[in-house]
Parts: C-alpha cells; structure tokens; sequence
C-alpha cells in the first residue's frame, strides 16, 4: 500500500482540500466483480469487445449487439458497489466542491448514490434512440431484443461511447474545468492508458493540483501524483475517509 506516513499525508491533504477531483476507473469496479469485458478476459462467444463496441458492428448487425448488452446487463445486474464506491459518494456529501469522474459504463456509482459525477464513457443503463436521440433509463433484464423507443418506435442503441465515437463535448468540458479548477485530484483504479482520460492528471498538475493515485500497479500517471499508493480501492478508499 506504501508507507502509513503516505497514507496519512494523503489523508490530511483530502482533509483539506477546498475542491477535490475524483477519476475512477476500471479499479474501483474489479473491486465489485466487475472485469474489464476487454483483454483476455473480455471473449463472448467468438467476439471481442473492440469488434462488437462500435457504430459499424451496430449497423451491420444490432441483434448481436444487443445480445452482448443484453448479457453484459444480465452480469452487472448481479453485482453492486463496494466499500469504495459508498466512501466516495459519502465524500460528496461531506465536501462543497467535489466532482467526481469515471470511465466506467457499470452505474455502480449511482447505485452508491453519487449524484456529482460525469460518466465520460456513458452509462449502460441508458438507452438512446437511433431515430430521435431521446435518451432514458432503462432497466430491463433481460431487454426485449431489439428494443425500440416508446416515443417513435425507432430502434434503441446502449447510450455508450463506442470504439470510434466521440465524447459528448459537454462531458469534456465540464471535466476540463473541474479540473482546472481543483486544488485536488485522486485517481482511482485507471491504467492510465485510454485518452482523453489519460490527459487529466497533467491538466490538473499545470493548474497546480496535488495528485494522489491508488491503484494496484503502478501506471503512466505515477510519476505525476504527489503520492502513490499500491492497494485495491475498496480498501484504501475508506481509510482515506475516515476522520
């Protein structure tokens, strides 16, 4: 985990901060059971995350699309949040300034009841109409294949950034200026690979932030953070909450 002087440092400057900035990633949700549905792990049937998570693999066949959703929601249905998640939506209610950041489509944040949040990646409990754009909550499990929308009956896509697309630029650029603006940023469970994610930490360095990392390897933003500690989130996270 590092030294207890590192995580009592980081402790007392979380204590402190007057606006804190919290990027989670595929970490924090490992932590509930959750795997990355990519890399070696990530193989349904014959397929690959990167072949089924695109716009060209929805045109060319939704069905096989959404009999993946389908089983990633069946999966995700069966887990919920961790000590960390419930420790970071406690954090919101307790700091002024705080906005919290995850690349993360699972909603287990939500589900712990964080309400300040961007989710950079969307939210696989959301659905959006490939006709109108509306966008809802959608809980179903399993959902009716192809599901369309009540509103004008036009086939419903997961409300998902996919391989190819962009993030929505609203999402961008209240990060941009959370970050700009935090004294402080924690950086949780992300490899640091995946832009424009990556990018945050030094955003948030050039603005003068303190930057903490808690993962269990250490990543591209290691050498960034002030202080780095080696541990899974739903351990370390709390211990950084308590008073």
């Amino acid at each position: 985990m590092g030294s207890s002087s590192d995580l009592n440092q980081l402790k007392q400057r979380l204590a402190s901060a007057r606006s804190l900035v919290v990027l989670t990633g595929a970490g924090i949700s490992a932590d509930s059971g959750v795997p990355t549905f990519r890399g070696a792990d990530g193989l349904w049937r014959t397929y690959r995350a990167e072949e089924l998570a695109t716009p060209e693999a929805f045109e060319r066949d939704p069905r096989l699309v959404w009999e993946w959703y389908n089983w990633r929601r069946e999966f995700l249905a069966t887990k919920r949040p961790n000590d960390a998640h419930y420790a970071l939506a406690e954090w919101e209610r307790r700091q002024g300034r705080f906005w919290l950041i995850t690349q993360n489509v699972d909603g287990l944040h939500r589900e712990a009841g964080s309400r300040k949040l961007s989710e950079i990646h969307g939210n696989i409990w959301m659905v959006r109409c490939t006709r109108c754009g509306w966008v809802e909550k959608n809980r179903s499990v399993p959902i009716p294949i192809l599901p369309s929308c009540a509103r004008c009956a036009g086939l419903l896509r997961p409300h998902i950034v996919w391989f190819g697309e962009a993030l929505d630029p609203a999402d961008l650029a209240r990060c941009d200026e959370v970050l700009r603006t935090c004294d402080t940023l924690l950086i949780i469970g992300t490899s640091g690979v995946v832009y424009p994610a990556a990018g945050f930490a030094a955003t948030a360095k050039r603005a003068g932030a303190f930057v903490g990392e808690i993962n269990l390897d250490e990543t591209p933003q290691t050498a960034l953070a002030d202080i780095s500690l080696r541990g899974r989130a739903k351990d370390v996270v709390p211990l950084l909450l308590e008073r």
